[in-house]
């Protein structure tokens, strides 16, 4: 043993544990201790770096970093012509791609003003393609979600039926993910031949699967024993923060700006807003969020459906028919400041373009991200929680960096 050190022996005199406690409990000092969950923790759905500051298993305090997926979009898209933007805004939330173009898309028309002009054959692919798209990011949602409270079964399942969604938009436009498809005054191509009625059998397929998928993971005595009354979220503070999306309507606000806004051909589509209703636990809690989610997915097949039916009656594919015949040759809006706004499977997604009337180049472009918002109401719903409950909380919020870093 080194000279230095110091011998510790064990002697029973120095311990009386029949002794009564001779502290106080308020003489007990708190000892808080910081951890780092990330940034490539398989937990925080991408690299988001959390500080955890923690009193043994409670949180005390959550602080997001973030910046580590910087996709530098708005001044790649302040560096290009409107029309050439589109691959970039598919990189923000690589998820849900078609509602990135589409959101975009419309922006640039009506500052063009020719959203009306648009065939009406063109609106319905697009709200067709957006809510498949919709229902495809939902599933990685809802199923990597059960990943972190530690559920294998549903995100096999989940991945399973998301991969026809996937087969069916890259036949459409010969991409997986990032699609390039929704173009400025119309579209990349038409639907493929034999698209409706192949589309038309995945919905059959699908509507057992997500009964299936309710009982299984919803209804989950252990899943809600997980999220129930976890999480909770406060539709004053879900409004304060900015929240939008599935997070807002699971606190019991039925916003959806599909309705509220009546972009494209919504309003004449029927189709319900679901919201938390605290069934299983608080209103606002992880379960509702998770719920709202696989309701919206129900919703989206009627949607779908109602996209096919007029695609295929009074809306059918003609040999004169092009999707691209109202693409403007040259995009150059009038001098002024314009913001749109869509309703994507996250949230509210708006751009914001100041148009200097001279070039076809923005001068700038900004991306309102839902992501964003939904993230920095972490801290508020995280205090008092345990660190496994945090994991939970960070997975119903179902963040994509892409888009938060943007």
């Amino acid at each position: 043993m080194p000279q230095n050190s110091i011998q510790y022996q064990y002697k029973p005199e120095n311990f009386h544990l029949s002794e009564p406690n001779k502290y106080q409990p308020e003489q007990l000092k708190r000892e808080e201790m910081i951890l780092s969950l990330g940034p490539q923790h398989p937990s925080t759905h991408g690299v988001l770096r959390i500080e955890v500051i923690t009193d043994g298993e409670l949180i005390v305090d959550v602080v997001p970093h973030v910046g580590y997926l910087h996709r530098c979009f708005e001044k790649h898209a302040e560096s290009m012509p409107y029309n050439q933007v589109i691959p970039y805004v598919d990189r923000m939330d690589y998820l849900a791609a078609m509602n990135n173009e589409h959101a975009y898309v419309m922006g640039v028309e009506r500052m063009l003003g020719i959203e009306k002009e648009i065939p009406k054959r063109v609106e319905y692919i697009r709200v067709l393609v957006a809510e498949l798209n919709r229902i495809a990011s939902h599933f990685v949602a809802i199923g990597t979600y059960g990943l972190d409270i530690g559920a294998y079964t549903p995100f096999l399942w989940l991945m399973r039926d998301r991969e026809h969604i996937q087969r069916l938009l890259e036949w459409t436009c010969g991409a997986r993910m990032l699609y390039n498809y929704i173009w400025i005054g119309g579209l990349f191509y038409d639907l493929p031949v034999g698209f409706e009625e192949r589309c038309r059998d995945f919905v059959r397929y699908l509507k057992p699967k997500l009964l299936e998928l309710q009982k299984l993971v919803i209804e989950n005595k252990i899943f809600i024993q997980r999220t129930a009354n976890i999480g909770i979220l406060p539709l004053p503070m879900a409004i304060n923060y900015g929240c939008s999306g599935p997070i807002l309507r699971a606190s019991g606000l039925r916003f959806d700006l599909r309705r509220v806004d009546g972009y494209s051909v919504y309003p004449e589509l029927e189709f319900e807003i679901p919201i938390g209703s605290g069934e299983m636990g608080t209103l606002g809690d992880c379960w509702d969020r998770n719920n709202v989610r696989v309701l919206e997915c129900h919703e989206s097949l009627r949607i779908i459906e109602q996209c096919l039916d007029r695609l295929q009656t009074d809306l059918k594919r003609t040999r004169d028919f092009d999707p691209q015949a109202m693409v403007p040759k040259k995009i150059r809006p009038k001098a002024m400041d314009f913001y749109i706004r869509a309703e994507n499977p996250k949230g509210e997604l708006g751009y914001f373009f100041r148009a200097d009337g001279k070039s076809d180049i923005p001068f700038r472009c900004k991306a309102r991200s839902c992501c964003f918002h939904n993230l920095s109401v972490l801290p508020e719903i995280s205090k008092g929680a345990l660190i496994a409950d945090l994991i939970a909380i960070i997975g119903s919020l179902d963040l994509v960096m892409g888009e938060v870093d943007r």
